[in-house]
């Protein structure tokens, strides 16, 4: 049976608790990795939700337990089921959700580290008996990586993702974008739904890269009815014929389209991170959220911000006077990201990637 994790000591096990989104759960990565590389014996256990487990969960040296959030009560009896006479050295309990409070009543673990008091809510300090360093001004993934402070341990330099990309996911990706032809994928919608950019723009976008740069196009989505709704409105638009891949892809096959692509263009959404997490350069839209918190964390040269110019309008105050972490999503909200923003910010990549090139 486990002891308490102490500080410096590897503990026996350790079970991790972040069910979703698609990309919180990449910024969780690197933190296993991180303990799979100073604590190799220690056992993991990851609960996780089940869209996000067909993304993650080959990861080796993980036990996954899936969480069914749709099942609500039942979901968490069959979590408690599979953990039933087990206890871990530690809990890191890394979401904020009333949800996520019920759910880490089944671990049974005398050390639980959760968030500092400014960015609890939900109750969630009472499910918990150690916090994490109260800090502003990091990166969701940074802060995601100082669950791992308690513990004595710290992530020194990059973060490392290498999600594992099966061969028939490189084999789509190959299939529909054959050879090394300069390729924007285009991944236009957020669960957010007012993250979103108007389908027009997004259209202009497209041709201007196929038209002016003489990029290769596609656009890439979910199989949900919105998606596929988008995606039309989007080709409507268009005067070119991108490659429409929208709902015919895996969360793997995805994966690998991303990497195979130049620049994935995208708002902030679960497809930025994972972009990230191949190495793949993003071009994101940021205005109704903060880029220095949620945008693509290797690299937000490419992104468009108008984050302040957001707050100024919404709340009459400066970005840089808002709590770390407002959102504001507000109707309209994207529509101050203008076509000849994005357009300025593809060319200027076009230009980097040429002369890097030379």
């Amino acid at each position: 049976m486990d002891q308490a994790a102490t500080a410096g000591e590897a503990p026996d096990s350790l079970c991790l608790l972040r069910t979703s989104a698609l990309g919180d759960v990449t910024h969780v990565v690197p933190l296993v990795r991180t303990l799979q590389e100073h604590w190799p014996q220690t056992r993991l256990t990851w609960i996780i939700g089940k869209l996000e487990h067909r993304l993650v969960g080959d990861l080796p040296g993980v036990e996954f337990v899936v969480f069914d959030k749709s099942a609500g009560r039942l979901g968490r009896r069959a979590v408690r089921a599979e953990l039933a006479g087990r206890r871990f050295g530690a809990l890191l309990h890394m979401q904020v959700s009333w949800r996520a409070n019920l759910l880490s009543r089944v671990v049974n673990a005398p050390l639980r580290i959760g968030y500092d008091r400014k960015r609890s809510k939900d109750l969630h300090g009472l499910f918990i008996n150690c916090r994490i360093p109260a800090r502003s001004g990091e990166h969701v993934l940074d802060a995601l990586a100082s669950f791992l402070e308690p513990l004595g341990l710290r992530r020194e330099g990059p973060p490392r993702w290498d999600i594992a990309i099966p061969d028939e996911a490189q084999a789509f990706a190959e299939k529909h974008l054959p050879g090394d032809a300069p390729t924007l994928l285009v991944s236009p919608v957020s669960s957010h739904r007012l993250r979103n950019w108007r389908a027009e723009r997004y259209a202009a976008v497209v041709d201007h890269a196929s038209l002016e740069l003489g990029w290769r196009v596609a656009l890439c989505g979910g199989p949900s009815a919105y998606e596929r709704e988008f995606a039309d409105a989007v080709l409507a638009h268009t005067r070119t014929r991108p490659l429409d891949l929208t709902g015919k892809d895996t969360l793997k096959q995805l994966l690998a389209l991303m990497r195979r692509a130049t620049l994935v263009l995208c708002p902030d959404s679960g497809p930025m991170h994972i972009a990230n997490a191949v190495g793949t350069p993003v071009l994101g839209l940021h205005a109704a959220s903060n880029p220095h918190r949620s945008g693509p964390y290797s690299d937000r040269r490419w992104c468009v911000d108008r984050y302040d110019d957001a707050a100024r309008k919404y709340r009459k105050k400066p970005a840089a006077a808002l709590p770390w972490g407002t959102k504001l999503e507000h109707r309209g909200v994207m529509d101050l990201i203008e076509v000849d923003d994005v357009i300025e910010r593809l060319e200027a990549f076009a230009a980097h990637r040429a002369a890097a090139q030379r």
